[in-house]
């Protein structure tokens, strides 16, 4: 087991995460049941499966769990994007947590590869 607290990719997934509650603070009541449930929900997961993943015996089980994260930060990038293009929420918050989520997606990329190796 390994201790997934210490990793650069859990650190920035948890502000990511943080990052996104905050943001769904600021988003039309309207959507605080759909839009901002389902980023919150993305987020999370991004952390959550790099921590369980740590717990896996094998490489190769550590490296699915990774892709799932992977696929979470581009589920909520897609969900931002959306956001970005209805002009809903705060614009400069979207911009730069896309460029968090950019930066996280690089990070996972590169530990997955390193995993595979």
């Amino acid at each position: 087991m390994r201790d997934f607290k210490k990793l650069k990719i859990w650190e920035k997934g948890m502000d990511i995460t943080i990052n996104t509650y905050h943001l769904s603070l600021e988003l039309p009541n309207d959507e605080r049941f759909g839009l901002a449930r389902q980023i919150k929900r993305s987020a999370r997961s991004i952390p959550a499966n790099i921590a369980e993943g740590s717990s896996r015996r094998s490489e190769k089980d550590y490296a699915r769990f990774l892709e799932i994260a992977e696929g979470s930060s581009f589920e909520l990038e897609t969900d931002l994007l959306i956001m970005q293009r209805l002009e809903m929420g705060p614009q400069d918050k979207i911009e730069s947590l896309l460029i968090e989520i950019d930066q996280e997606q690089k990070m996972i990329a590169g530990f997955r590869r390193k995993l595979e190796i």
